[in-house]
């Protein structure tokens, strides 16, 4: 027998969903300022294209920085399923904001009807925001990459 779809909300989680939502882009783009200051700046200094080692810490930094941002996201939406009454402890609820975020879906907590859809908003908010994640690896891979190059463009 097929489970019973009745009673999903709908509003109320799409408001929470859209203030967290939010936050996860104001967290992200946060990120992102710090990594182009950083690397602006390591490329002002002249350190940028010039040592293999330098620049893997540099692409390892903004590495760093995109996970921490995304373990704060995680963690935002875990504190939301907590102020839902979705989950008793934090834990358990970080967990499950971890598999929704990631898009892993494990699905061996499933959330009451009325939240259920938080999990599927959550795991697009996940997916764009790995989205931007990788585009900002790509842009400094792509700025290390030009600065060692440009002078055997000539």
């Amino acid at each position: 027998m097929a489970p019973s779809h009745d009673g999903i909300a709908i509003f109320p989680p799409l408001a929470v969903a859209s203030g967290i939502i939010f936050g996860t882009v104001f967290i992200h783009a946060l990120a992102l300022i710090t990594i182009v200051h950083y690397v602006r700046r390591e490329q002002q200094r002249g350190r940028t294209g010039v040592r293999f080692w330098r620049d893997v810490t540099i692409v390892a930094a903004t590495v760093l920085v995109a996970l921490a941002a995304h373990l704060v996201e995680i963690a935002g939406w875990a504190l939301a399923f907590v102020l839902c009454g979705e989950f008793p402890d934090y834990s358990a609820a970080f967990y499950h904001s971890a598999v929704n975020y990631t898009t892993l879906g494990y699905g061996d907590i499933i959330m009451s009807a009325s939240w259920r859809l938080l999990g599927p908003l959550e795991a697009a908010d996940g997916s764009l925001m790995f989205g931007v994640s990788t585009a900002m690896i790509f842009a400094v891979i792509l700025r290390l990459v030009q600065t060692r190059y440009r002078d055997s463009d000539s």
